[in-house]
């Protein structure tokens, strides 16, 4: 598999949080679909010269959220089955991160109508990827 992560140490988030959303990421947008296999630990610590501890807790965190599923002495993979997390708290935590984007927007001052616009834009170009 080719390395498609990239972490920056000068970024002020830590690494682990940069590996799990550039996982979420690629999960997302199709680059990683389900049951694909992930990098060992310990390989994927090397190629991003990272401790085998932030692999390893970017990797850990991704299976309590139902992204990842670890196979003890078969590896970790793209989940392809139903999420772990409830309904309720799949929609506590969008609402969530819908809440930090209007936070955001309020300080860069986009008005209501520029947010609806880029959603709608961001929206259509998520779904295109969904059908590929």
């Amino acid at each position: 598999m080719k390395n498609w992560f990239y972490l920056n140490p000068r970024s002020g988030i830590p690494m682990y949080l940069q590996l799990k959303e550039q996982i979420k990421t690629a999960v997302a947008g199709g680059a990683l679909r389900p049951r694909d296999q992930l990098p060992p630990v310990r390989e994927l610590a090397v190629a991003l010269t990272v401790n085998p501890n932030t692999v390893a807790r970017a990797y850990s965190e991704l299976e309590r959220e139902g992204i990842l599923s670890a196979e003890q002495g078969r590896g970790t993979f793209v989940n392809g089955g139903e999420p772990l997390l409830r309904e309720e708290e799949r929609q506590v935590q969008i609402k969530s991160l819908i809440d930090k984007v209007l936070v955001e927007a309020f300080n860069l001052r986009i008005t209501g109508d520029q947010l609806n616009a880029i959603w709608e834009e961001r929206l259509k170009a998520w779904e295109n990827r969904l059908q590929r």
